[in-house]
């Protein structure tokens, strides 16, 4: 579990005020799975959808996140990351193969996070924030994730990652505006 605990150039949890969000957070409790719904829920509800409202920068750190208070799915994912871990929670990165306009190709990776529940093990858990059409929720041991899977070529990867993708990561430094990365979302048919 230790490599889904550590703070990295990306997932910067020991940077001043992340850690001060994580220790606010879980003030006046030491149970993990209330701490993870709190957690959760601060960035599904107060980092906004970079693509929903339009906001720039694009970010991709954890720090960078919380200090514009905006991300896509992924950058959403780093800091819900950080904040766990901050709190000795482990965290990782889940992905999903979707279609991007919700009607065959083309298609993107869709990122969300992976944590450990003693009571559970791995749970799956989406911050991409909630919409008309998303409800994503944390109710363990039920996952209810932003999406679900409507055609063949879209896939609901496993794996739990101890860091994000470097496909990620690539297109969140790439490009500088949210429409840019739109209409350049990475994808990736299978892992290798």
């Amino acid at each position: 579990m230790e490599e889904y605990l550590q703070a990295t150039e990306i997932i910067d949890w020991q940077n001043p005020e992340v850690l001060k969000l994580a220790k606010k957070l879980a003030q006046g409790t030491t149970n993990v799975e209330k701490i993870a719904k709190i957690c959760f829920e601060w960035v599904r509800d107060k980092i906004y959808h970079s693509s929903d409202y339009q906001m720039n920068p694009v970010t991709c750190y954890a720090s960078e996140v919380l200090k514009h208070k905006t991300g896509y799915c992924y950058a959403k994912s780093h800091l819900l990351a950080a904040l766990l871990r901050a709190n000795s929670i482990p965290a990782g990165f889940c992905y999903q193969r979707l279609s991007v306009y919700d009607d065959g190709a083309p298609y993107c990776l869709h990122g969300f996070n992976g944590v450990y529940l003693p009571q559970y093990g791995w749970y799956h858990i989406d911050t991409r924030g909630n919409k008309v059409e998303v409800d994503a929720q944390f109710v363990p041991p039920k996952e209810q994730l932003a999406y679900k899977l409507n055609f063949p070529e879209e896939i609901d990867f496993q794996q739990v990652f101890s860091e994000p993708l470097p496909e990620i990561i690539q297109a969140l430094q790439t490009y500088n505006t949210w429409q840019e990365l739109l209409n350049n979302l990475p994808d990736l048919e299978f892992f290798e």
